[in-house]
C-alpha cells in the first residue's frame, strides 16, 4: 500500500497527492509491506456494487498505523496478516484495485506476477491505438495508464524504452498518436513513437511477426480491456505485418491469428480496466488492472468479472476456474458491468 507523507505538517493521504495543500511541502511517498486486519464485519446482504454474499469488510492496518477498509471473500480474523502470494506461472492472472494510485497498482503487479525488468532491459510497449478519439471515450489506452507505466521504467531505470504500434485500418497511425494524446506522453517522456508498419517482418510459419518483437527483452502489451472481446489479443495483432493480417482474417479467422500469437514468448500483458467500455460503448469505472503472460486467459478473467456472457467461443471455453488467479479473487470485484455507471 502506498501513502503520501508531509513530513512538515505530519498528514497523511492514499490519494497521489504531490504537494501539501497546507503547507506546500513537496510530500513523501511511503510504500508499506505489513497489513493486519484490526477490525471485520460480515455483509450478508446483497448490493448492485457486491452481489455475491457473503462477504467481509475489513478495515486494515500497515507497520505506520495507517488504515484502510479492504474487501475479502474470507472471513479473515482480528490480527490475521493480509498477503498476497506471487507466482511465475505463465497462465495465472493478476487482478489488482487501482483505488486511487496507478503506479502502485503497476508495481504491484510486477510484483506479484515475479517480472523480472532490469535496468538495461530493451523494453517495447504496444499501447492500444485503435480510434482518433480524445482519452474520455476509453477507446484506447488511457493517456494516465501510459503515463504511469513509463514513470515505472523510468523509476526502475530502464532507458531503453520504445513506443510502437501501428493501424490495422484505413486511419492513419499520426492522426490516431495525435488525436488520442498519446504523443503528448512520449513527448513528456522524451520517446518517439515508432510506426511499425516500418520495421522488418520475420516469417513464423504463416504469420509475419515484426522483428521488434525478438529485438526487444520484454513486450508489453497494454491492453484497453473491453466487454465482449478479446481486447489483448486484438492488440496484439499489431505485432503483424498488415498484408499478411489482412490475408490470414481472409482464409482464416481471428482465433486461428491468436492461436499463432501464442508464439510470442516475451510478452507480459497490462490490462487497463478503469474505464472499461461495456458492449455496448459506455465506459463505466471499475478500478481494476489485470497481468498475464496469457492473453486468453486474462480476456476470459476479465469478461467473468464483469458477468458478461455474449463472449466468442475460444473465450466461453476457456475454464475460468481453473486459471491461477493472484491478488484480488474474482469473487471479490465481480459485478454485473450492464448495472454499473
Amino acid at each position: 500500500m502506498v501513502f503520501y507523507k508531509c513530513n512538515n505538517c505530519n498528514k497523511k493521504w492514499q490519494q497521489p497527492v504531490s504537494i501539501c495543500p497546507f503547507c506546500f511541502s513537496k510530500l513523501e511517498r511511503i510504500r508499506t509491506e505489513k497489513l493486519k486486519v484490526i477490525a471485520s464485519s460480515k455483509v450478508v446482504i446483497p448490493s448492485l456494487l457486491h452481489p455475491k454474499i457473503p462477504y467481509y469488510a475489513l478495515l486494515i492496518e500497515d507497520e505506520c498505523g495507517n488504515k484502510f477498509a479492504y474487501k475479502s471473500m474470507k472471513d479473515r480474523r482480528v490480527g490475521d496478516s493480509l498477503e498476497f502470494a506471487s507466482s511465475d506461472n505463465r497462465d495465472a492472472v493478476v487482478i489488482w484495485k487501482a483505488n486511487y494510485d496507478l503506479l502502485d497498482a503497476i508495481e504491484n503487479i510486477v510484483k506479484l506476477a515475479k517480472l523480472e525488468i532490469r535496468k538495461d532491459s530493451k523494453i517495447l510497449v504496444l499501447p492500444t491505438l485503435v480510434e482518433p478519439v480524445h482519452n474520455h471515450f476509453h477507446e484506447n489506452t488511457s493517456l494516465e495508464f501510459l503515463d504511469a507505466i513509463l514513470t515505472y521504467l523510468e523509476n526502475v531505470g530502464v532507458r531503453k524504452i520504445k513506443i510502437a504500434t501501428q493501424s490495422l485500418s484505413d486511419k492513419p497511425i499520426e492522426i490516431l498518436a495525435q488525436k488520442s494524446g498519446l504523443l503528448d506522453v512520449c513527448i513528456k517522456h522524451k520517446l518517439t513513437p515508432f510506426d511499425l508498419a516500418n520495421s522488418g517482418f520475420d516469417n513464423q510459419g504463416s504469420i509475419h511477426i515484426s522483428r521488434e518483437v525478438k529485438e526487444n527483452d520484454l513486450l508489453l502489451n497494454l491492453s484497453a480491456l473491453k466487454s465482449g472481446k478479446s481486447s489483448s489479443n486484438e492488440n496484439a495483432m499489431r505485432l503483424i505485418e498488415k498484408s499478411n493480417y489482412e490475408a490470414l482474417r481472409y482464409l482464416y479467422s481471428e482465433e486461428y491469428i491468436f492461436k499463432a500469437l501464442s508464439s510470442i514468448d516475451n510478452m507480459f500483458i497490462f490490462g487497463e480496466a478503469i474505464h472499461p467500455q461495456r458492449t455496448d460503448k459506455f465506459p463505466v469505472f471499475r478500478s481494476l488492472i489485470f497481468g498475464s503472460r496469457n492473453p486468453v486467459n486474462l480476456d476470459a478473467v476479465f469478461n467473468n468479472t464483469g458477468m458478461v456472457n455474449n463472449l466468442p467461443k475460444y473465450l466461453r471455453d476457456t475454464k475460468v476456474d481453473q486459471i491461477k488467479i493472484i491478488g484480488r479473487e474474482i469473487d471479490e470485484v465481480k459485478r454485473n458491468i450492464d448495472l454499473i455507471l
